[in-house]
Formats: structure tokens, C-alpha cells, sequence
């Protein structure tokens, strides 16, 4: 047998369906086209988690990429507008704070508007920072449009919800037809390279063998090939996002759906709701250690806006990643890469992100150390960084009256993370790391809406009178509204744009 380690990439299988096998087979062949043959694995028999179905913007530039027609996509995965995640409770109980996909003002050339604003808060300023927000502005009175402005400080930055299910089924129609093999079966047994301990094949239950030269994980929490095969190991980052379980449970719509995902903190986790056309996703993600899952379904099913469509589905994880997501001739994709609970809905952000990495550092010639090193580099990188991003809701918390809030609080704080908010407390210094995922807007309304305030602001403020401060802020107050009375509702939206749909 020939040794596959030093072998061009000719073939590449996908083990397993759902969003992060289509996603994968559909980014691969559009890019390298006929440069290789691409084939799917999938068994009817196994089913998905499917929980991913709130996004963040960079899903606009992969649909893109594909060439998928919004409004058609729109209609197939039954989606709606996201233009922010609504937190409420996190901080105490009956508050509530937005992390929107914009940025509150419009910033100067070395100074955040947050700075100037801090100062005129101090001096009794009235308007909140996110009255700053179009985006903000937009979810709260929604509406949604398409803005074409000349001017940065009317962007308006959005993503989808979407059917996960109906999303791999629009993606595995446009796969079919570039030229992607689907084969249906189950895999029975793994066949390696007895020196290289390279994967060679796949033994599917009806005698068929699928055989490859690099092979893309997507078999879900079970990393059949990563894990159980190749033995990859796994970070286990519980003691930092110490939840283990969700409960999810689809319902029917509301009148009108919402540009946002609701994130609403209970006494041992957390709840998502997400509205689609034709129906809300809702979920409860908790700590077994803290509640039972008797008592998180009920705090799920006694907090539905409507009527649940179905029996709640248990999923069980452990937070953390896969410790070499490329190993041998193996890529992990999806579930079977690692966990991150869908705080920030990145769930699907990471299936795309694994796949355009792959992309950057495709072993056309044959996989090499190198190329395995600086992905796996870049990929945990990328885990940890999200990983500090969600810690950070937890720990900002004033929650006294729960066990789990209070045990969580008091977390020892990666250095990482801890640095970013000593420097945010000091003086609104906000800290993005190259290619962090999360902008510095992001940051900043997360460190803000979980209580951490400045206690000082940036040095250059000081150059601006205290009048022309109040000037610019009331001129960039004025600005954001002024699109508002011209955008449609979000349902009518949605609807004028499906009914376009080709």
C-alpha cells in the first residue's frame, strides 16, 4: 500500500451531514472546483443537534462566496433579520443590555466615542450609550432594511436565524448540483495505513468503502475519526463555562418576529430564544451540578412565549476543544472540533471558520507538519479568544441570590481576559486581538452592559470643549434616527423579499 502521507490531495471525504458537512463539502468544491472530488458519507439513521440557529455577519460573506441568492435563502431556511443578541438578567435580575453587530456613535481617528461620551456622562449626559446604536435602534423598533449609505455611521450590520435542518438541505441541493457525491451509509469501521497510521477509507454497514486523502470530521460530539479513531484528546474547559446540558424545544411563531435573539439568564444557566418565520427556537443551557433536569425543564416549558410544538430533546457536552484539530489527515469540522455553548452564536461561525482555514492552508501536495502546526495554532487561538468572551458574561455578574451565579463569579479568571477588563476599568481602553473574531465594539458593550464602568476616559477628550463634545453627541443622536421613519418592519421585510425570491 502506497504511503497516503506523502500523497497529493485528490480526494477529500466529508464523514457525516448536517450544517458542518455541507457547509464543508459546499466551501471546498466551490473553491477548489475540479481540482478534487469532494464525497459525503451521511446515514438517514443518525440524526443532528441542530441547535445552531442564530449567526453572526461573516455567514453573509460564506453565502456569498457560494453564490446563494438571499432571497432565496431566505425563503428555503424559513430565516429572519438578527441584528443584536438581547441579554437580559445577566447582570441582576429585570435588567437588560443588547450586544448588537454595530457600534454605538461613530469613533474618531485614535479615539473610541465611548471616550467622549464617558466624559459627558460624568457631567450628567441623560442618553444611554446605546441610544448611539442604529442597530440597537432598528431591533427595538422592529424594523429592518437594507442601508445603503455613503456615510459609516449609518451601517446597519446584521446576520440571520435560520432552520439549521433547512439549511443543510439547501446547501446539499447547491452541493449536488457543483458536483459533490452524496453516499448513504453508515460507517462501520475506519481503515488506516498500517506505518503512517493515515486514514485510507471508510467501511460503510452495506459492504461499500469510500476511500480518501483527507478526510473532514463532522460526525458530531462522538469525533468518530479525530477521537475515536486517531485518539486527538479533548481541553475540557468546564471549570470555566462549568454548564453541561441544554434542553431544546421548538414553538409556534409570535404575531411578529423580532430582529434579535433573546438570551434570558435563569438560576443555573440560561435560555435562547430565536424567532423564525414559521416557528421560535428555545432552549435552556445549564449546569446538572446546580439543577436538575426535571427543574430545567420546567424553567424552559413555564417560560415559552407559546405553544410548544414538541417535547423538549436533552443534548449533553463538555465545554472545551478537540486538542489537535488537524491530526494525521484528519480535519475536524463542527461539534466533533470542540464545544462553545451558543452565548454568541458561534456555533455555525466555527464550522465556516474551520473549512476557510482549511482553505488558506489546503495540502494540495500532501499534508504536512507544517501546515498541520499553524492550523491548529490559528484554531486555538480562535476557540480561546471565544472561549474569554463568553467567560465574561458569567464572571461580571451581581446575582448574589443564586448558588450557581455566585460559585461562577468567583472563577479564577483567565490572564488573558482579565487583562482586557483591568484596562477597560481604568480608563475605556478597549483591547482587540489580531483576528479576534469579536470587534471592539463587541467588547465594549459586553464589559458595559455587565457593569464594569471606566473610571476615567481617554486624554485626547480633553482636546474637544465641553460644548462641542455635547455638539457632536447630539448631532450623531440625530444622524441614527434619521433612517428609522423609511425602514420597513422586519415581517414586512422578510416578506417583500421572499416573494422575490427566484
Amino acid at each position: 500500500m502506497h504511503d497516503p502521507s506523502k500523497a497529493p490531495v485528490k480526494r477529500v471525504v466529508v464523514a457525516g451531514g448536517g450544517t458542518a458537512g455541507w457547509l464543508s463539502a459546499a466551501l471546498l468544491k466551490k473553491v477548489i472546483g475540479d481540482a478534487i472530488q469532494v464525497t459525503l458519507v451521511e446515514s438517514e439513521q443518525i440524526g443532528t443537534v441542530g441547535v445552531g440557529e442564530a449567526t453572526i455577519p461573516p455567514i453573509r460573506l460564506v453565502n456569498q462566496v457560494l453564490g446563494l441568492d438571499e432571497a432565496e435563502f431566505i425563503r428555503e431556511t424559513k430565516a429572519t433579520v438578527k441584528l443584536a443578541i438581547r441579554f437580559e438578567n445577566w447582570k441582576t435580575q429585570g435588567e437588560h443590555y443588547y450586544h448588537t453587530f454595530g457600534a454605538p456613535g461613530k469613533s474618531l481617528a485614535f479615539c473610541h466615542f465611548h471616550h467622549f461620551w464617558l466624559k459627558a456622562r460624568q457631567q450628567g449626559h441623560e442618553h444611554d450609550l446605546w441610544e448611539y446604536d442604529l442597530n440597537y435602534l432598528a431591533a427595538e423598533a422592529g424594523k429592518f432594511a437594507r442601508i445603503n449609505a455613503k456615510d459609516s455611521v449609518l451601517d446597519l450590520p446584521f446576520a440571520y436565524h435560520f432552520d439549521a435542518s433547512l439549511y443543510a438541505r439547501f446547501l446539499r441541493k447547491r452541493c449536488e448540483m457543483m458536483g459533490v457525491t452524496r453516499v448513504e451509509g453508515k460507517i462501520n469501521h475506519v481503515v488506516r495505513h498500517g506505518e503512517s497510521g493515515f486514514i485510507t477509507g471508510l467501511s460503510l454497514d452495506n459492504g461499500n468503502t469510500i476511500e480518501g486523502d483527507l478526510f473532514i470530521d463532522c460526525t458530531g460530539f462522538q469525533g468518530l475519526l479525530i477521537n475515536k479513531t486517531l485518539g486527538a484528546g479533548y481541553d475540557d474547559w468546564s471549570h470555566l463555562l462549568p454548564c453541561d446540558s441544554a434542553l431544546a424545544v421548538p414553538s409556534e411563531r409570535h404575531e411578529k418576529t423580532a430582529p434579535y435573539t433573546r438570551s434570558i439568564a435563569h438560576s443555573a444557566g440560561w435560555q435562547w430564544r430565536i424567532p423564525l418565520q414559521h416557528r421560535n427556537g428555545n432552549g435552556h443551557v445549564f449546569c446538572s451540578r446546580y439543577i436538575s433536569e426535571d427543574e430545567a425543564q420546567h424553567v424552559l416549558m413555564s417560560n415559552l412565549d407559546t405553544k410548544p410544538l414538541g417535547d423538549p430533546k436533552l443534548i449533553r457536552f463538555t465545554t472545551g476543544r478537540r486538542r489537535k484539530q488537524w491530526l494525521k489527515n484528519v480535519v475536524a469540522v463542527g461539534l466533533s472540533s470542540g464545544f462553545l455553548e451558543p452565548l454568541e452564536s458561534t456555533s455555525i461561525h466555527l464550522i465556516q471558520s474551520a473549512i476557510v482555514r482549511l482553505l488558506n492552508l489546503f495540502p494540495h501536495n500532501g499534508v504536512s507538519d507544517s501546515l498541520i502546526d499553524e492550523y491548529n495554532k490559528q484554531s486555538e487561538l480562535e476557540y480561546e479568544q471565544i472561549r474569554d468572551f463568553l467567560v465574561l458574561h458569567y464572571i461580571q455578574n451581581e446575582r448574589y441570590e443564586s448558588r450557581f451565579w455566585n460559585d461562577i463569579r468567583n472563577i479564577d479568571v483567565p490572564d488573558s481576559l482579565k487583562h482586557k477588563m483591568e484596562l477597560f476599568r481604568q480608563n475605556g481602553t478597549l483591547v482587540r486581538e489580531q483576528n479576534d473574531l469579536f470587534s471592539e465594539g463587541s467588547w465594549l458593550q459586553v464589559m458595559y452592559g455587565q457593569g464594569i464602568t471606566p473610571q476615567d476616559y481617554h486624554g485626547i477628550v480633553n482636546s474637544m470643549s465641553d460644548e462641542k463634545i455635547q455638539s457632536m453627541l447630539s448631532s450623531i443622536y440625530d444622524i441614527k434616527r434619521e433612517p428609522l421613519a423609511q425602514i420597513p418592519d422586519h415581517d414586512t421585510y422578510i416578506e417583500m423579499l421572499c416573494k422575490s425570491a427566484r
